[in-house]
């Protein structure tokens, strides 16, 4: 499995190196748990639940949380998880918007952008 990560683990302590796994299975599920046919291109939870208008939105924008709250476990810098932060609000912002959203969440990967600052923080890039 440690292939699957960007990092090699071994600048890790395991506590990290199990948060950033964490983190990164909750990005893949929600933002590329399968790709869609004649493309390269995936989409997740968020972009299917997203069909629901509004509550869909904010129910995957509370579940992004989750990867915030692992960076500030980590101890992450505040220009870190603002942008975290940025990325969650861009989501669920335009995504509430009727059709225009729903297409917007299949580009947009808040949850892959934060899991790549995560990792970023964790590796001191």
């Amino acid at each position: 499995m440690d292939e699957e990560l960007d990092v090699s683990t071994d600048e890790l302590t395991a506590q990290e190196e199990s948060a950033l796994r964490r983190v990164r299975f909750l990005a893949d599920l929600m933002d590329e748990a399968v790709t869609i046919p004649g493309t390269n291109k995936g989409i997740g939870l968020d972009s299917l639940v997203g069909l629901l208008p509004v509550s869909g939105d904010l129910v995957t924008g509370a579940v992004s949380l989750y990867t915030v709250a692992e960076a500030a476990r980590a101890g992450a810098d505040k220009g870190v998880i603002a942008k975290m932060l940025f990325n969650i609000v861009v989501d669920v912002g335009v995504g509430s918007i009727p059709v225009l959203g729903d297409v917007f969440d299949v580009f947009w990967k808040s949850n892959v952008k934060n899991a790549d600052l995560f990792e970023k923080h964790l590796t001191g890039q």
